[in-house]
């Protein structure tokens, strides 16, 4: 199985304040194909106005990750944490038996682009809790580093749920190659720039499924890349 999803062909809502195209189905966006992929439920590029944000409102039972690729998140949140995400961060928080958060853009100039990520955990009713860590671009320079995963191996943030997050950024002779297990699927998003993803070209905002036993990312131009692998 091998299918693109053409970036052009997400969701997409305009609220002045906030730009963002949705992966899969999501608010006012219903599209009964696309309403995630396995425990995969959300990826919304957003693009948040300075000065503006979310208010404060609540998530139960979810893995939230978010990663910025410019400008920088404001983040509060009822069990007492507060930070700024800014490009290289990868905040998780797992939303469990509940908590409430905002999420804003306090720059007076410059928007915040950044991917918000929901991963169904594997189950519900778990303690409310949160992680942030920072990855730097040599990192994730011309290889797929782990970003997230279910026991915080290599340094990762812990999700609650069999499945692995990798970033990469590839550009030029640089290729990045990843091996799937059996009975496991791939989705490859790109945030931005553009690569070749198993012979196929794909730019920003497009995907790849894929349960290939091996995953090969090439010729990428400004490229930056997300593989989620999933059971």
């Amino acid at each position: 199985m091998t299918e693109v999803r053409p970036g052009a062909e997400r969701g997409y809502a305009d609220h002045g304040w906030l730009k963002s195209f949705h992966s899969f189905s999501f608010a006012d966006y219903h599209d009964p194909a696309h309403m995630g992929f396995g425990a995969l439920r959300v990826i919304n590029e957003d693009r948040v106005a300075p000065g503006k944000g979310f208010g404060t409102h609540g998530h139960r039972d979810m893995e939230i990750i978010s990663y910025v690729l410019e400008g920088a998140l404001a983040h509060q949140d009822s069990m007492g944490n507060g930070s700024t995400i800014v490009p290289g961060d990868v905040q998780r928080m797992s939303a469990g038996r509940g908590v409430q958060h905002s999420e804003y853009n306090h720059e007076s100039r410059g928007e915040t682009h950044f991917l918000q990520i929901w991963i169904e955990p594997e189950r519900r009713g778990i303690a409310p809790s949160y992680e942030q860590k920072h990855f730097d671009a040599a990192q994730k320079r011309g290889r797929l580093l782990l970003i997230a995963s279910p026991d915080g191996a290599q340094g990762s943030v812990m999700i609650h749920q069999d499945a692995r997050v990798y970033a990469a950024l590839l550009d030029g002779a640089e290729r990045a190659v990843h091996a799937l297990a059996r009975g496991r699927r791939a989705y490859v998003h790109v945030a931005r720039g553009s690569l070749v993803a198993n012979g196929t070209r794909l730019a920003a905002g497009d995907a790849l499924k894929t349960d290939a036993a091996e995953i090969v990312l090439e010729a990428g131009v400004g490229a930056e890349v997300l593989l989620f692998d999933l059971a």
